[in-house]
């Protein structure tokens, strides 16, 4: 179903490798912002030189406003960022300006750092850009008060900043602005990565024995394949798709995407079931799972080559298996086996996957996009924005920022009176992106290990390269593209290779390192970290748990209306063609519940918070079920008395009750709460509900996920003191 290329099918590692940094994204990144600092620099030198000037610091800022040209800006739209970047050569020139003019006065210099720190963090719920903004100020301000510049050097450091900005602007909107080749090159390592883990699956269905390793492989895989879905569905936008594939739709490819990683997942988790069962040895059954996977694997629905005959061989192959499973169905010895439901399982995600492929290859053939609901945005629209009760998180983390700074240039002058500063960026970079304390924590943790390993290595290499300064230039770019191109893999590796670029560059701009110099910069950093983190636990603090609390709410917040549209689509009409799109929302909130809580589960021994990683495989089963509902939601046409009308009601309002009072008990607001386990509306589907060849549509079989995610409901909030009934 899903290569584009043969070469990888058979070598894992090959596969491994191709399918790795989906898009090329960070690639693609750390590309554009090495290539721009070296143009920048060697731009700026040939200028100087050719004017005659001995200054070289110029080429060097230059460098840095073409690297944060393209780093920082974050903006949500094309033309933001364009504003944005042509907005940062203003405040990179004011910020020169000022630390020009207040060098000699530590003081003030001194407070306009945290000035600048201040606003760049209050001003953000404004939008991004004030932060961008705010960045390259603070850095700029931060070099030209250490250079101590004369009015008469400036002209050539604004020439510097306008060098730098205008390649970023070059290099992100105008050369590498082909945002459709990043989603082709997503959606390749989607394609690799899923055949990867089908060749695992077939090899483990093929092996009479189970190998550990194997299994091991396999939920790696399978995991990392999750990964790159949710990596695509980032990526979609109509105007790509539409480019890549035309014909083709953002709700297509995004189903497309959602079913092929729902398959995997079901396929991960039956297979391991069948074979604990032993039921793959029944070698007839084994045979047919093997066809199925293998047709699957085959069909390339949107290879450029694609041929038809390979989904008809997987459209056979299921049937097969549905008519394998009905005769089994009927066969007293085996009706009553308990893993056919795993059968029925496999062959429903699989037909939902080749019937979504031939509506792609339809919407392919005619060229034409069908029309896209526009629900989405309306209820982005109408959604209510939550914001917290008293001070706001940006107001909130302003407030930490200013008296972080305050503290940091006390310390910094008592540490490294010549170079105070360095404490405030380090104390200024750990607070980024870090909410809670434990975040916090985390990352000061890293960086100050990065630092101390990347100190060490830049010492020794610095000193063994020391005086080829083609050769140090030339490692000084490379420490720059592994740095950025592993910022989003490791913070702890980036802060290593900007320590050892550091290291460099002393050695370039004084002539030689000492171990001391390197070693006080090492310092700075940790105290940095240190006051980075003792502010964040003592001023207006957000403790990891509470941070972790709000995620778990979020994620209730979306699956209500996800269950809630659920159910009602079987007694009135509902839209359900955006549930796959809400799945992938689940998802994501489902990996910030992770992210929250990875301080705490990192914890040692007595520390570690055991309920929280026990709530998070709660979560994770939750979202296992719901994702199975996608699937479930494209049958259309169901048969059953008109009574079950008020049990459908009856589950939609008692899910809902359940949801919204675990909510009030992981926030400690509600006393001893009931939660309705549906036995009763269990037993009137199950009872009133016609059976599999008597109705269109098998309702006991598309209520069965709904069960299990009230289950994980009330067990969660009898854990957490509520109690449940059956009323």
């Amino acid at each position: 179903m899903i290569t584009i290329r043969h070469l990888h099918r058979n070598n894992y590692w090959l596969s491994r490798f191709l399918a790795a940094d989906p898009g090329r994204k960070r690639l693609n990144q750390a590309g554009k912002a090495t290539i721009s600092l070296i143009s920048a620099i060697f731009t700026t030198l040939l200028i100087l030189h050719g004017s005659g000037q001995s200054l070289f610091t110029p080429a060097i800022v230059s460098g840095m406003a073409g690297l944060m040209g393209i780093m920082v800006v974050m903006d949500d739209t094309k033309q933001k960022k364009q504003l944005t970047t042509v907005l940062l050569a203003v405040s990179a020139s004011l910020g020169i300006t000022a630390g020009s003019l207040l060098s000699s006065n530590a003081i003030l210099i001194g407070t306009v750092m945290v000035a600048v720190i201040f606003c760049a963090f209050y001003f953000s719920k404004y939008g991004s850009r004030y932060f961008s903004l705010g960045m390259i100020g603070f850095m700029t301000l931060y070099f030209s008060s250490i250079l101590k510049l004369s009015p008469v050097q400036l002209p050539w450091f604004y020439l510097g900043v306008a060098i730098g900005i205008c390649y970023a602007f070059l290099y992100n909107f105008v050369i590498f602005k082909d945002s459709a080749q990043i989603l082709k090159g997503s959606m390749r390592s989607f394609h690799i990565q899923a055949n990867l883990t089908f060749q695992i699956l077939i090899s483990l269905m093929e092996d009479p024995k189970t190998s550990k390793k194997r299994l091991k492989s396999l939920k790696k895989n399978n995991a990392k394949l999750g990964e790159y879905a949710r990596n695509v569905s980032v990526d979609l936008s109509d105007q790509d798709v539409r480019q890549v594939w035309p014909g083709l739709s953002t709700s297509q490819l995004r189903l497309y995407v959602f079913d092929t990683a729902m398959l995997m997942e079901t396929l991960t988790d039956s297979v391991q079931q069948l074979k604990k069962a032993e039921a793959l040895e029944a070698e007839e059954l084994k045979k047919l799972l093997i066809w199925v996977v293998k047709s699957l694997r085959d069909a390339e629905v949107l290879a450029q080559n694609y041929k038809e005959q390979h989904l008809q061989e997987a459209e056979k192959a299921v049937q097969a298996l549905r008519l394998d499973l009905a005769e089994r169905l009927h066969q007293a010895e085996t009706a009553s086996k308990g893993w056919l439901y795993l059968i029925r399982r496999i062959e429903s995600i699989a037909n939902h996957v080749i019937e979504g492929a031939a509506s792609i290859q339809t919407s392919l053939h005619l060229k034409r996009t069908p029309k896209e609901d526009q629900e989405d945005e309306k209820e982005a629209e109408e959604t209510d924005s939550k914001e917290e009760k008293g001070l706001k998180p940006t107001t909130k983390k302003a407030i930490q920022a200013l008296i972080a700074g305050g503290i940091a240039i006390v310390v910094g002058y008592l540490i490294s009176p010549a170079q105070p500063y360095w404490v405030v960026l380090t104390t200024f970079i750990v607070q980024l992106g870090t909410d809670s304390v434990g975040r916090t924590y985390v990352k000061g943790l890293q960086r100050s290990l990065g630092t101390v390993i990347g100190a060490v290595i830049g010492f020794f290499l610095a000193q063994f390269v020391s005086g080829h300064s083609v050769l140090e230039i030339g490692l000084l770019f490379v420490e720059v593209f592994f740095a950025f191109y592993l910022f989003s893999v490791s913070y702890t590796l980036m802060s290593m290779f900007i320590t050892m670029l550091i290291a460099f560059m002393y050695d370039l701009l004084l002539g030689g390192i000492s171990l001391s110099l390197l070693g006080a910069r090492v310092l700075d950093t940790i105290a940095g970290a240190a006051i980075a983190l003792g502010v964040s636990a003592f001023i207006l603090p957000k403790r990891t748990r509470d941070k972790v609390d709000d995620a778990l709410v979020d994620y209730i917040d979306e699956l209500s209306p996800y269950i809630r549209d659920y159910v009602k689509r079987f007694h009135e009409p509902v839209n359900v063609k955006k549930l796959a799109d809400r799945a992938f929302t689940l998802d994501q909130n489902l990996q910030v519940i992770k992210d929250e809580a990875q301080s705490l589960l990192q914890r040692p021994g007595m520390f570690s918070q055991s309920s929280i990683s026990r709530w998070i495989t709660i979560f994770t089963a939750m979202n296992y079920y719901a994702k199975h509902l996608v699937a479930s939601s494209y049958q259309k046409e169901f048969d059953y008395p008109g009574e079950l009308i008020e049990v459908f009601r009856d589950i939609e309002e008692k899910t809902s009750h359940n949801l919204e009072h675990l909510k009030r008990l992981i926030r400690g607001k509600a006393h001893a709460p009931k939660h309705y386990s549906l036995k009763k509306e269990r037993e009137a589907i199950e009872r009133l509900a016609p059976g599999r060849h008597q109705s269109k549509g098998d309702l006991i079989h598309h209520l069965y996920y709904i069960w299990r995610i009230n289950q994980s409901i009330v067990l969660l909030g009898k854990e957490l003191g509520g109690t449940n009934t059956d009323h």
